[in-house]
This record gives structure tokens, C-alpha cells and sequence, in this order.
């Protein structure tokens, strides 16, 4: 009975040393690939800003004989207004805003520009332009004069 036990044990060990061995092979089978594409790069802020401009046509309001152009220029998270207007007085400047609403009826102003002096305005707003798209409908107004507030001179609705 002596050696029945040792061939007992004899074999338990040799299966104990084979399976470990199997186990430990196993373990360093390396995984297939990934069928996955590897994640593209995401702009960095400074890239994701590159491009984002609108630019707006002023049209003539009540017979003012006033047209313009309006470029919206995302830079560093916030929005450049550049107004550039024809048919102004030099020496009145003009309010302008961006309101609530569409040309011809604005409602409330929403953001205030600089005064349109000598034809031209520049502002900086706060806010990025995906932020202020995504509060249409709004228009860029020109009013006559802060005496005339109520009489718009151009219009431009703001669109995607």
C-alpha cells in the first residue's frame, strides 16, 4: 500500500505542475486587437475656435439710406462684433444692438454693442457664438440716434 500512495501523490503533483504550467502559458497568450478604432484626436480649444465667424448684411430700415456689414468672430471663448456701416452721419452716434427677435419687429435688447461712430463699431460679448445661436431668433439693430432710439436705420436677423 506504501507505493500505491507515492504513485498517488506522484501523479497528483505531476497533474498539479502541468496544469500550473497550462495556466501560465495561457495567461501570457496575448489578446487579439482591438476591432475598435482608436479614438481621433479632439481639437484643442484653441482649433475648435478656428472658423467660427458669421457675417450679417444689414439691410435699410424706414428709407434711412443706411446699409451695413456685421461679422461675428468667435476668439478665446468670446464673440468680436465688428459693425461696418455706409450712409451714417459722422458726427451722431448710432446705438446698436442685438435683440430678441427678427428684422423688422426686435423685441428686447439682448446684448448692447458700441455705438456705431464714423460708420463703425467694434464690441467684445461675453459669450461664445454656439452659445449665442442657440438663442435665435435674434437681429443686430441700428437705431438713428439715442434721441431717435426708436427709429432703426438697418437690420439683420441672425441665422444658422
Amino acid at each position: 500500500m506504501g507505493n500505491r500512495n507515492l504513485i498517488i501523490v506522484g501523479v497528483i503533483v505531476i497533474v498539479a505542475v502541468v496544469g500550473y504550467v497550462l495556466l501560465s502559458n495561457q495567461a501570457k497568450t496575448p489578446t487579439p486587437p482591438s476591432l475598435t478604432p482608436p479614438p481621433t484626436a479632439q481639437p484643442t480649444e484653441q482649433e475648435a475656435v478656428i472658423g467660427k465667424e458669421k457675417t450679417l448684411t444689414l439691410a435699410e430700415q424706414n428709407k434711412s439710406g443706411q446699409t451695413g456689414v456685421a461679422t461675428l468672430k468667435e476668439a478665446d471663448g468670446k464673440v468680436l462684433v465688428t459693425v461696418t456701416m455706409s450712409g451714417t452721419l459722422s458726427d451722431v452716434p448710432q446705438p446698436a444692438h442685438i435683440h430678441v427677435g427678427a428684422c423688422p419687429g426686435v423685441g428686447a435688447v439682448k446684448y448692447p454693442l458700441t455705438n456705431i461712430k464714423d460708420g463703425s463699431s467694434e464690441t467684445t460679448l461675453d459669450v461664445r457664438l454656439d452659445q449665442l445661436m442657440s438663442e435665435l431668433p435674434l437681429a443686430l439693430n441700428v437705431h438713428k440716434s439715442a434721441a431717435q432710439i426708436g427709429v432703426y436705420t438697418a437690420c439683420a436677423d441672425l441665422e444658422e
